[in-house]
């Protein structure tokens, strides 16, 4: 080997040196930067017997990849479902905490907490069926029943709108986010070509990736040329051959009973909703969607039922078989011309209010709970104490017997399609303290997920500080090594030149 060879030798190792020097330290400094990936410099050897850095690569390990995409998608799914139902459960004081399976012991602010109050109040009424207090009472009590079932019908929308709007921002941070990957993709595609370093891009890329699975279950296909293509989790493309897909959503200000909301589209296609051919199935869109459309909805029947039964248990009909109609008593709502069947409750709970003829604070007549003739206190076909006795309890045994009895009730609610009323009501609060348990736990469950999917990403890809700083030495030892070697060189030269 000449002198010339060895000076260029000992200066490709210098060159060398820094590079691998200049990537350890990178590491060191981002060994907490979430979502970076340690670098790694490859060296190969020169023609001339020296070395140099033939490329740059990251640490990637796919499969914990995509285990952390389908667990951050997953658990933004559940956590968007367990914010909806918490929201409902304050209607009925509940917590994701709470043990009881009776609203009438969990809580006092709860439809089944109110149809005991008012249960009570007949008991109280029908022991002193003489007592305008005790009739006045019944009339609170029915009047906070339907207070509950309004504010329950109103918690309903009100979560459903926000879901709606929700929604709505998950579309405009996902058409936001695959703008941002479709610029990074182009410069590692380029950088590839180009034989760039592209090791921060394709951090860049990961991070968004992760950022896009917390709205959209996605999956991804890496291409020859570097690039990566995006689907949702349900197969629909999201973002192919550099150009993402347009997702669109048109928001519904309103959401009332039996509304149903808008599905969000990828070029056109519906991708939530009940005809979407291939609906996403995670991701806090998917869960805002099945939240808006199915969750809410199923409760807000079940309040809907609910309200139909009370219509109904309460209702008065002709007692002297002149064939008037049955209608509304105790309670009713605006624009009764009958009483409800099972299969038209749609946006009773929001409806459902006191009759005022029987409301004293309305100008009613608290007697005719008692009389009957609350339907119609003109019409003597509804009055049941015909006699006029201040003793009479006939009327107030039924309607006692009614919260009671068994009755018939629509299907879809997630209950059973015959129970009492007090059952009903019951069953109906044990179904939302069942729902926001069930999706607290779930919530849990998928961030321990998540926690776990990181921690094995970072050990899998993530920067050693033990394995660096033992490198950083090797590479000084390496330094020290060619600046001996540097030194003989220049020795040999000296003498050279003396010698001649």
């Amino acid at each position: 080997m000449s002198l010339s060879t060895a000076l260029n030798t000992i200066n490709s190792a210098f060159v060398t040196n820094a590079a691998q020097s200049a990537i350890i330290s990178s590491n060191i400094s981002n060994a907490s930067t979430p979502g970076y990936a340690r670098e790694l410099a490859n060296l190969i050897t020169t023609a001339a017997g020296g070395v140099t850095v033939g490329s740059y690569t990251r640490e990637a390990n796919a499969a914990l990849s995509d285990q952390l995409s389908s667990s951050t998608s997953q658990a933004a799914y559940e956590q968007a479902l367990s914010d909806g139902l918490s929201t409902l459960s304050q209607t009925v004081s509940d917590s994701s905490s709470a043990t009881s399976s009776s609203g009438a012991t969990a809580n006092g602010n709860s439809p089944s907490a109110m149809l005991a109050n008012l249960q009570s109040a007949l008991a109280t009424y029908d022991a002193t069926p003489s007592s305008t207090s005790a009739g006045q009472a019944v009339v609170t009590a029915a009047s906070d029943l339907g207070s509950s079932l309004n504010a329950g019908a109103n918690a309903v929308q009100s979560v459903r709108e926000t879901a709606d709007s929700d929604m709505a921002s998950s579309v405009n941070t996902i058409n936001s986010l695959l703008t941002q990957f479709s610029a990074v993709n182009a410069t590692i595609v380029s950088g590839i070509a180009s034989g760039a370093d592209i090791s921060g891009a394709e951090d860049s890329r990961d991070t968004i990736l992760t950022q896009l699975s917390q709205q959209i279950g996605v999956s991804t296909v890496n291409n020859p040329d570097g690039s990566m293509s995006i689907y949702t989790d349900s197969g629909v493309t999201l973002f192919q051959g550099g150009v993402p897909r347009s997702v669109s959503f048109t928001p519904s200000p309103t959401l009332t009973d039996g509304m149903s909301g808008n599905a969000v589209t990828v070029d056109g296609v519906p991708i939530t909703g009940a005809n979407a051919p291939m609906a996403i199935q995670s991701g806090a869109l998917a869960g805002y969607a099945n939240l808006r459309d199915n969750v809410a909805p199923q409760y807000g029947a079940q309040l809907d039922q609910l309200a139909g039964g009370l219509i109904g248990a309460f209702a008065e009909s002709d007692q002297t078989g002149g064939g008037a109609p049955t209608m509304p008593g105790l309670f009713t709502f605006a624009g009764a011309t009958g009483v409800p069947s099972t299969a038209a409750t749609t946006g009773l709970a929001n409806e459902i209010e006191i009759n005022a003829n029987v409301d004293p604070s309305q100008g009613g007549n608290v007697n005719l709970l008692r009389d009957g003739g609350i339907a119609d206190p003109t019409n003597p076909a509804y009055t049941y104490n015909t006699t006029g006795a201040a003793s009479y309890t006939g009327r107030i045994q039924q309607l006692m017997s009614g919260l009671t009895t068994a009755q018939s009730f629509g299907g879809s609610t997630g209950l059973p399609t015959s129970a009492s009323l007090t059952d009903y009501a019951n069953d109906s609060v044990s179904w939302l303290q069942g729902a926001n348990q069930a999706a607290s736990n779930q919530v849990d469950y998928q961030n321990s997920l998540v926690s776990s999917a990181t921690t094995a990403l970072s050990n899998a890809t993530g920067v050693n500080l033990d394995t660096e700083m033992t490198n950083m030495l090797n590479i000084e030892n390496s330094y020290q090594t060619t600046a001996k070697l540097l030194t003989t060189v220049n020795t040999m030269f000296t003498t050279l030149l003396n010698a001649v």
